[in-house]
């Protein structure tokens, strides 16, 4: 039974998205989390079983703080093209409802690395909503860095380099940078895993508790991996050969500079490359396992096969329309 020291009720927007779906399950699967979708009026997102749902009309205010109202904890999931306004008016409503704990829309690579976050604009909007949420001084934060979507980046071609239709890729730099990402399923159980912790400590353990974690930032990961990594992996996974392969080397750098400036010119990749690329600059920016180190040991979250989640990005990128 969950008592007064635990989080119960979850409200999440974006239930039915890539991320936001993982979550919701292993949320449910704990047995101790009832969840509330926080969906638009007219949004027809299919939704697992067993979750509780508020429409909400982002225009009306008044309709969102309703919806957060009772709620133990809000978790915004919300895709990089979304209203810039739209957390804003979330982390205002939770803190007009009373909402305890908010894990904002973060899901990305580190953005306390600040060359990173003046370097990617669209990261610029991750640490301005943790100012607000302090700001408003009602709710606690707790952002959750979790690198690119593994089996997401990987079906991209201007992502992590890969086109597996042409059987090619482009090692950025010599391909040997490491970067930290993760897994939908392990950012599903890292946020189940977080928000079934007491609040308080309880016992001798004094880490594990969610105060210890209050308006701070924290890190998990899949894997810290580079590009070779990735390609031992695809040939794994293909039965394939090097030789079966187009490899081909472009400095990062030039791939971020060439990526700002397609995106100027109306190419939608140019934003893409340019945001990926940027992780796999030297400075160990992608790489927070190692300048930050991560929870997932604190919160018992799996090893897991990189080879599992490559298939996986695989025959996703069968279904990708880039």
């Amino acid at each position: 039974m969950v008592g007064a020291n635990y989080i119960k009720k979850v409200a999440v927007v974006g239930a039915g998205g890539n991320s936001g779906k993982y979550m919701v399950e292993a949320l449910l699967k704990t047995g101790k989390h009832t969840v509330t979708a926080i969906t638009r009026v007219d949004s027809n997102s299919t939704l697992p079983e067993g979750v509780a749902v508020k429409k909400v009309d982002y225009g009306n205010q008044s309709s969102l703080v309703e919806a957060l109202q009772g709620q133990d904890a809000l978790i915004i999931t919300m895709g990089v093209m979304a209203p810039p306004d739209q957390q804003s008016k979330l982390i205002q409503a939770a803190a007009d409802a009373s909402v305890t704990w908010v894990l904002p829309n973060e899901w990305s690579p580190d953005s306390a690395n600040e060359a990173l976050v003046k370097d990617v604009f669209p990261f610029q909007r991750l640490p301005e909503a943790r100012d607000l949420i302090a700001k408003l001084g009602k709710s606690s934060f707790i952002a959750v860095s979790t690198g690119f979507w593994y089996e997401w980046s990987l079906a991209i071609s201007a992502a992590y380099g890969f086109d597996f239709a042409n059987r090619a890729v482009t090692l950025f730099d010599d391909g040997e940078t490491k970067i930290s990402t993760s897994t939908w399923p392990q950012v599903g159980r890292a946020v189940a895993s977080l928000l079934s912790l007491p609040i308080h400590p309880e016992g001798q353990d004094k880490d594990r508790c969610l105060d210890r974690f209050k308006n701070s930032q924290v890190y998990v990961s899949s894997f810290t991996v580079n590009q070779k990594d990735m390609l031992d992996s695809v040939l794994r996974v293909t039965q394939t050969g090097l030789e079966d392969w187009k490899v081909t080397k472009e400095p990062a750098k030039g791939r971020y500079t060439g990526g700002i400036e397609a995106m100027q010119n109306g190419d939608r990749m140019g934003f893409v490359r340019m945001m990926y690329s940027r992780v796999f600059f030297p400075d160990d920016c992608g790489n927070y396992e190692k300048t930050r180190g991560t929870i997932n040991d604190l919160l018992g979250l799996p090893t897991e096969n990189i080879d599992e989640a490559t298939k996986a990005a695989i025959q996703r990128s069968k279904d990708l329309s880039y």
